[in-house]
C-alpha cells in the first residue's frame, strides 16, 4: 500500500516549510522520571530508603519530584499507569522501603537483607523477591507498553485530525494523529536514529536489541515505526494499521523472549549464586508480569496463562522455586510464542 511514498531510514519528519513534526518530549520526561526513581530506589543496598520520596517521585510532586528529580516537568509516570495496577505498584514501593531497613542484613528465606555475586549488591525482601526489579520493569509495562500499544494506537487516538497542524504559532507543526503516532514511538525509548545508532537504548529499546539476534526486532520494531508515520503523512490508514499490528506483536514478543532469557538465567545460578538467581528470576516475573499489557486484540498469551506462570508456576516466595519449577515456565512461554 506504500509504493507511492518513500520511508525515511531516520525518525524525521517535518513538513512542507521544512519544520519538524515530531514531538515526543512528555514520553522522554517519564523515561527520565523512571530513570531518577530507579537510580534512587537501586541506593536502598546501603541505605534506608523512604516510601514518601518513591510516590513522590511516582506522581511527580510539585513537578519536580518533590525535589528529588533533578528537572522539572508537568509530566508523571503515576497517572499514565494502567488504573488498575497503581495500588500494586505503590504497595511494592512501600515493601521496598520496608526491605531497605535490613539493608545490613545477609537476604535469606524469611529475611529480607542484600546478597552480592561479583560487584553487583541487590536488595532482597524476605521472600527474596527483587521489589526495583518489579517496580522499574513493571512501570515500563504499566506505563510505556501500556500507553503506547493501548492509549496511543486505539481508535480514540488515532482516528483523529490529520489536516491542520495543532498550533503552528507555537511551533506545533505536527496533526494531532501524527503527535499520538509520535508519542507512542517516544515511549519505545529507541534514538532516532535506532537501527545504525551507537547511543544508548533506553527501557524498551534495550531489550528490543538484546533479543534482536532471537526475533530480528529491532528492524521489525523500527520499521513499523518509520512505515506507519509515513503512511500517516501520506494519508494511508491502511498502512498504518498494518505497522500498529506489527509493533503490537513484536513488543510482546520482546517481553516474553527477555523472560525466558532471564528464566534461564535464574536456572544457571540456582543453587551456586543466589544473589543472581534471585534477581534474575525477578526479573523474569516482569517482563511475564508485562505481557498483560500487550492488546487482547493482538496478545499471544491468556491472562490465566501470566496468572498461572506468576502465581503457580514462580509463585510469592522466590526461595522455594525449583529449577523444575523455572523449565516449565521456559517450556510454557517458549510453546504460547513458537520460540
Amino acid at each position: 500500500a506504500c509504493s507511492f511514498y518513500e520511508v525515511p531510514s531516520t525518525y524525521t519528519f517535518t513538513d512542507k516549510n521544512g519544520n519538524s513534526t515530531v514531538s515526543f518530549s512528555g514520553q522522554t520526561d517519564r523515561l527520565n522520571q523512571l530513570e531518577e526513581l530507579t537510580t534512587y530506589m537501586k541506593t536502598g543496598t546501603s541505605a534506608i530508603i523512604s516510601a514518601n520520596i518513591m510516590r513522590d517521585m511516582f506522581y511527580n510532586t510539585n513537578e519536580n519530584g518533590n525535589g528529588n528529580f533533578s528537572f522539572s516537568s508537568s509530566k508523571q509516570l503515576g497517572n499514565k499507569c494502567l488504573f488498575t495496577d497503581t495500588a500494586e505498584f505503590t504497595g511494592w514501593i512501600t515493601d521496598l522501603s520496608a526491605a531497605s531497613i535490613d539493608y545490613a542484613a545477609s537476604a535469606s528465606n524469611g529475611q529480607a537483607g542484600t546478597l552480592t555475586s561479583g560487584t553487583s549488591t541487590y536488595l532482597f525482601d524476605a521472600n527474596g523477591i527483587e521489589k526495583v526489579q518489579l517496580i522499574e520493569k513493571g512501570l515500563m509495562g504499566a506505563v510505556f507498553m501500556y500507553q503506547a500499544l493501548n492509549v496511543y494506537f486505539s481508535s480514540d487516538k488515532m482516528d483523529v485530525d490529520n489536516e491542520m497542524a495543532v498550533d503552528a504559532a507555537d511551533s506545533k507543526y505536527y496533526t494531532t494523529m501524527e503527535h499520538h503516532w509520535d508519542e507512542a514511538f517516544g515511549y519505545f525509548g529507541a534514538p532516532i536514529d535506532f537501527l545504525i545508532s551507537s547511543e544508548t537504548f533506553r527501557f524498551w529499546a534495550k531489550y528490543c536489541n538484546s533479543r534482536d539476534a532471537q526475533l530480528a526486532s529491532n528492524s521489525a520494531m523500527m520499521n513499523a515505526f518509520l512505515t506507519g508515520r509515513t503512511a500517516i503523512v501520506n494519508n494511508d490508514t491502511e498502512t498504518r494499521d498494518d505497522q500498529i499490528i506489527i509493533i503490537q506483536q513484536m513488543w510482546e514478543k520482546i517481553s516474553a523472549a527477555q523472560a525466558v532469557a532471564y528464566l534461564e538465567g535464574a536456572k544457571d545460578n540456582f543453587g551456586t549464586d543466589n544473589a543472581k538467581f534471585l534477581h534474575e528470576l525477578s526479573e523474569a516475573y516482569a517482563f511475564i508480569w508485562n505481557l498483560k499489557y500487550a492488546p487482547a486484540s493482538t496478545r499471544q498469551i491468556t491472562t490465566t496463562q501470566i496468572n498461572t506462570l506468576l502465581d503457580t508456576t514462580i509463585g510469592s516466595n522466590f526461595w522455594t522455586v525449583t529449577t523444575v519449577d523455572l523449565t516449565n515456565a521456559i517450556n510454557d512461554i517458549n510453546a504460547i510464542y513458537n520460540f
